[in-house]
């Protein structure tokens, strides 16, 4: 029933570090879903795979921190189809994006200065506003001492 999993040109996930287990589906269904065990999972540890870069393994794991288990391993299920063999494809296919997601390295934020024209704006809206509130304002007696 296990799959080895293709994820690019360099590394394939052996199907001897899946493991897959079929279980009832959850929701709706009827009587088929009481007696059929369609819904599939699929358990992956990152940490003993040796395809897996020690950076992308630490990077799977943070993405996948809601997923995981005690021992570390990666759940992933699926039940969107009601044959087992698609949701198995399905759930391998979940796995598969999620390590490509973990082989691309986030994008390093640069820090960025506002520009010229940008505080000159701003300055020139905060003196706008400061100038409306004050019309709104009680017009004040004084009393000229001269």
């Amino acid at each position: 029933m296990n799959l080895p999993i293709q994820i690019n040109d360099e590394i394939v996930i052996p199907a001897e570090l899946i493991q897959v287990s079929a279980v009832r589906s959850s929701g709706p269904g009827g009587q088929n879903v009481n007696k059929v065990a369609t819904c599939i999972e699929l358990r992956f540890n990152p940490a003993i795979c040796p395809q897996l870069p020690v950076h992308v393994v630490s990077r799977l794991l943070e993405a996948a921190r809601n997923r995981l288990d005690a021992e570390g391993c990666i759940i992933v299920t699926s039940q969107k189809y009601r044959e087992q063999y698609r949701n198995l494809l399905d759930a391998c296919d979940k796995l598969k994006s999620m390590i490509e997601k973990a082989l691309n390295p986030p994008a390093i934020r640069r820090p960025t200065k506002p520009t010229k024209a940008s505080k000159a704006k701003r300055v020139a809206t905060k003196r706008q506003n400061s100038g409306k509130k004050a019309n709104r304002r009680r017009p004040t007696d004084y009393d000229d001492d001269e």
